[in-house]
């Protein structure tokens, strides 16, 4: 494609990925047309009950060494912060098994963390940049991000992955008992130590944020179609269009950005990805009486502590199960119990939400999630013209700036500042 060429080009999907990825197709001057049936940044979306980090240092991937020997306590312990459902185990097994080979050897999660951080790098400034062309810099808070830990055992327990961090340049220092008592008074004394990452931010309100990101899109010329697409006309090889529920959409490009949802649109495209649901949920404690100078991470929880205009969020917890499986939403009452333990003052207010079962203080959503780490971005098998954007896992928040340029790259076929082969849907062998 000449650089003067101008494409009509459809997204599939107004998620986070999606919608970064139509402002940089825009930004290159195509006309974009944004195809998602429901509401953009919507209580359905991950883009909206997600835990707000933007964390350049989430470089680690799920599956570590030694991973494999606790698959038996997934199975088993139903308050731990990685469950796997039962009746759902045969059709997860393949993935669970790629999963565990991904992360054998540190040399392996090495090689993931780097590529996982050319995604992250720029993260809290790109969305600050975002933010603030929306007309809406107060959704981003860019005052760091720190993990908190009970004791310097638990710090120790996880050097191996601060040391990697610290070898990819990411910037992060130690926070002592008196300076953490000072910042976070409200912080119960069961937490002692903290990790402060300098670069990190927190998008106050995701849902808020997509809106206007899509307020963006459509004032400088996008079109939206709630629709839900099904699949794509191709002619030799070539898009004519991507079809929906409610008929063609005629376009030049396509990006497949639509969530757990792409699994099945990239096996239209000639593409058999292993994607799956990594079911995440929030709780949401209102008027909590206090603020955070920083989002917060217990390091025995490993969940999301931030403030939002709702109240405070505790997002977190991994469960592996069907994307049609009803909310478990004792999933959520874990979560209310790590609340009043970094909390105590707020115990009789998380009662008071414990109460509450299946109010908007609880949510459910669909990370999509590959077995190695990484997300898929990059052409598709059966066309040239459909393009990969989705599988994040629980980063997609964290890596849409940075996939929405390196999908308006490809598209113009300029060389990435980086080796993109390594997201390509290709990785698996799944080829249609």
């Amino acid at each position: 494609m000449s650089a003067e060429q101008k494409l009509t080009i459809a997204v599939i999907g107004a998620g986070i990925v999606g919608l970064c990825t139509a402002l940089e197709l825009q930004r290159d001057g195509h006309h974009v047309i944004l195809i998602e049936p429901h509401e953009p940044g919507g209580r359905q979306a991950a883009s909206y009950g997600n835990g707000t980090w933007l964390n350049p240092g989430s470089v680690l991937p799920m599956s570590t060494p030694g991973l494999w020997k606790q698959v038996p306590g997934f199975l088993l312990d139903p308050d731990g912060p990685f469950i796997i459902r039962w009746r759902h185990l045969p059709t997860l097994a393949g993935w669970l098994i790629r999963f565990v080979l991904a992360g054998r050897t540190w040399q392996q999660i090495e090689t993931c963390a780097a590529r996982r951080y050319e995604l992250n790098r720029t993260t809290a400034q790109d969305h600050a940049a975002l933010a603030a062309e929306a007309g809406r810099p107060d959704l981003v808070r860019r005052n760091g991000l720190m993990f908190v830990y009970p004791e310097q055992a638990a710090i120790d327990a996880e050097q191996q992955s601060w040391r990697l961090r610290a070898k990819l340049g990411i910037r992060f220092r130690k926070v002592e008992t008196a300076e953490l008592r000072e910042r976070v008074p409200e912080l119960g004394e069961a937490y002692r130590f903290g990790m402060q990452i300098d670069d990190g931010a927190q998008v106050a309100d995701p849902g808020a944020y997509c809106h206007a990101l899509l307020e963006l899109l459509i004032r400088r010329g996008a079109v939206r179609k709630t629709a839900r697409a099904t699949g794509f006309s191709l002619n030799g090889g070539r898009l004519t269009a991507v079809i929906t529920e409610s008929g063609a959409v005629p376009c030049d490009r396509a990006v497949i950005a639509a969530g757990i949802g792409s699994r099945d649109l990239a096996l239209k495209a000639g593409d058999k990805v292993p994607l799956i649901s990594e079911r995440g949920y929030h709780v949401v404690i209102p008027d909590p009486g206090f603020d955070l100078p920083a989002g917060l991470m217990p390091s025995d929880g490993k969940m999301g502590v931030v403030m939002t205009p709702q109240g405070l969020r505790l997002a977190g917890q991994v469960e592996l199960a069907s994307v049609s499986a009803p909310p478990n939403w004792q999933r959520a009452r874990i979560l209310l119990n790590y609340a009043r333990r970094m909390f105590p003052a707020l115990a009789a207010k998380a009662d008071a939400v414990a109460q509450t079962l299946g109010s908007p203080n609880y949510w459910m959503g669909h990370r999509p999630s590959t077995p190695d780490g990484l997300p898929c971005i990059g052409a598709a098998s059966a066309s040239p013209d459909v393009f990969h954007a989705f599988g994040h896992g629980h980063v997609g928040l964290i890596q849409a700036p940075a996939t929405g340029r390196l999908v308006a790259t490809l598209i113009a076929g300029r060389q990435p500042a980086y080796d993109a082969t390594p997201f390509s849907a290709r990785r698996f062998g799944g080829v249609v």
